[in-house]
C-alpha cells in the first residue's frame, strides 16, 4: 500500500462506483465529474476525482468503509437553512378547515393557527419534546437532509424557548444549527403590549439564551413585528454576538429586507413581495436570499422571485420552512422540484440553491453543501443515475443512502448510525 501524502494516515472512508458525482465546486453549474470517487480522512473529504485515480492517489486504511455506489448519483448533503422542526401538537384539521374556506384570521380568533401549538409545546414536557424532535431529524435525514437549521419560537416564555432549543439539540446524526426566534409571535400574555414582549426578549431572553443560539431570527411583516421592534432585537442580539436571520416580506411589502441589507443579516427568508429595489439593497449588503416554496404551496400564495434574486447576483438559497401550520414537509427533494416547477429555476440552479446557496444561509459554505477537498464528507445517494431524476421524478423519496462525517448514517431506507452528531 502507498504512504499517505505528507505521511498523513490513510483515508478511512471512500466512496466509487458513482455514475456522477455533483461536486457543487466552481462559480456555478453542478460541477458535475462523471465517473468520480472520493476519499476521506476523519469525518472530511482528502481527495475526489475520477474513479481510474482513486488507487494510483490515495491510501485507503484496511479498515476503511467503502461505499459502492453502484452506478448511481452522488450529491452533496442536503442543507436545510429555514426550520420550525420542535413543536407539540397538530393542525391537521385546522388544515383541513382552511381548504374548505375557513381564514385564518377566523382560525386563529377561535384559538387556532401558531396559538393552538404555542399551547400545545408549553404543555409537552422537555423529554416528549424530545422523541417528537428526533423523530423529524430522523425523516429528514432519510430524504437527504445533513445540515439543519432549527429555530425556537413556539414557547414565547424564557422556560419554554429554553426548553425548544434544547430539544433540537437531541442526540442524532443529523447536524443542526439553532435559532432563537422568540420573536416569532406576540404571546396571549403581552396581547395589547407588544413592545413589552420586545423589551423581554432583549432584556432577558437573548442574554439568558446565548450558548443555546447561534443565530437569532424575527418575523417582521404585516401582523407579526414592526420594523422597528424587528431592529430593536436585531441590534440587541448583534451586540451579544449572534448572528442574524429575519422573516421578511412574507405577507406584504412590511421593509423587513431593508431592514436586513441595513443591520448585515446572513439571511432573508420568504421575500416573496421583495421588489427590485429590496433586491439590490439585500445583493448590496450580501445577504443571501431564502426561498420557501413549500410554504407557496401549501398556502397557494404566490411565490418569491428566485429568478429576479439569481439575475441581481445575489445567492439563492433553497429551504423547506417545515413548520405545523403553512409547510409541513421534511423533503427538500420536494423543494427542489417546485422550485423548478413554480419559480422556474434550472435544476443545477435550484440544487446548488439546496445545498451550497443553503448553506451560506447558515454560514457554513465552508464547511458543508459541497464535495471538495477540506470540507465535511456529508453525501447522498441516489436511487437513480442523475441528479436530474430529482425535479423530474417528484413526490417520492430517491435517496438511498446517506453518509454524515464519513459514516453511513442510512442505508436502503432505514437509519443505520444513532450516533451523536454536531449540534452546533
Amino acid at each position: 500500500m502507498k504512504a499517505a501524502p505528507g505521511g498523513a494516515r490513510p483515508c478511512d472512508f471512500v466512496l466509487r462506483g458513482a455514475a456522477e458525482l455533483a461536486t457543487m465546486s466552481g462559480a456555478d453549474g453542478c460541477g458535475l465529474l462523471t465517473g468520480g470517487a472520493l476519499a476521506a480522512r476523519e469525518g472530511r473529504i482528502a481527495w475526489i476525482g475520477p474513479e481510474r485515480d482513486l488507487n494510483r492517489c490515495v491510501a485507503v486504511a484496511g479498515d476503511a468503509i467503502v461505499v459502492d455506489a453502484e452506478g448511481a448519483a452522488v450529491l452533496p448533503g442536503f442543507v436545510d437553512p429555514h426550520t420550525h422542526a420542535v413543536f407539540a401538537g397538530s393542525r391537521a384539521v385546522e388544515y383541513g378547515e382552511r381548504l374548505a374556506g375557513r381564514t385564518y384570521t377566523d382560525i386563529l380568533a377561535g384559538g387556532g393557527g401558531i396559538k393552538a401549538t404555542v399551547r400545545a409545546t408549553r404543555a409537552a414536557t422537555a423529554e416528549q419534546l424530545a422523541a417528537l424532535t428526533r423523530r423529524r431529524l430522523d425523516s429528514f435525514l432519510l430524504h437527504g437532509t445533513t445540515t439543519l437549521e432549527i429555530k425556537s419560537g413556539y414557547g414565547l416564555t424564557l422556560a419554554d424557548e429554553h426548553k425548544m432549543l434544547a430539544a433540537a439539540a437531541v442526540e442524532h446524526p443529523l447536524r443542526r444549527v439553532r435559532t432563537f426566534l422568540g420573536a416569532h409571535a406576540v404571546p396571549d400574555e403581552f396581547a395589547g403590549r407588544a413592545d413589552d414582549y420586545v423589551e423581554l426578549i432583549c432584556r432577558e431572553m437573548l442574554p439568558a439564551l446565548r450558548s443555546e443560539a447561534e443565530f437569532v431570527d424575527v418575523f417582521c411583516d404585516i401582523g407579526a413585528f414592526t420594523v422597528e421592534q424587528s431592529r430593536r432585537v436585531l441590534l440587541a442580539a448583534r451586540r451579544l454576538g449572534y448572528g442574524l436571520k429575519i422573516h421578511a416580506d412574507e405577507l406584504a411589502l412590511s421593509g423587513g429586507a431593508r431592514l436586513a441589507a441595513d443591520v448585515g443579516c446572513v439571511s432573508a427568508d420568504h421575500l416573496v413581495h421583495a421588489t427590485w429595489e429590496e433586491i439590490a439593497a439585500l445583493q448590496q449588503a450580501a445577504v443571501v436570499a431564502v426561498a420557501l416554496p413549500g410554504t407557496s404551496f401549501t398556502l397557494g400564495a404566490a411565490y418569491a422571485p428566485a429568478r429576479a434574486f439569481l439575475e441581481a447576483g445575489l445567492v439563492l438559497a433553497l429551504a423547506t420552512d417545515f413548520n405545523p401550520g403553512t409547510s409541513y414537509c421534511e423533503n427538500m427533494q420536494m423543494v427542489v422540484a417546485l422550485a423548478c416547477q413554480e419559480m422556474h429555476l434550472a435544476p443545477e440552479e435550484a440544487l446548488r440553491a439546496a445545498t451550497l446557496g443553503a448553506a451560506a444561509a447558515i454560514g457554513r459554505q465552508d464547511e458543508v453543501g459541497s464535495l471538495e477537498v477540506g470540507k465535511r464528507c456529508d453525501l447522498l445517494v441516489l436511487d437513480a443515475d442523475t441528479h436530474s431524476e430529482l425535479q423530474y421524478h417528484w413526490g417520492v423519496n430517491l435517496v438511498r443512502g446517506v453518509v454524515v462525517d464519513g459514516r453511513v448514517v442510512v442505508s436502503d431506507g432505514s437509519v443505520v448510525d444513532s450516533q451523536v452528531g454536531d449540534a452546533a
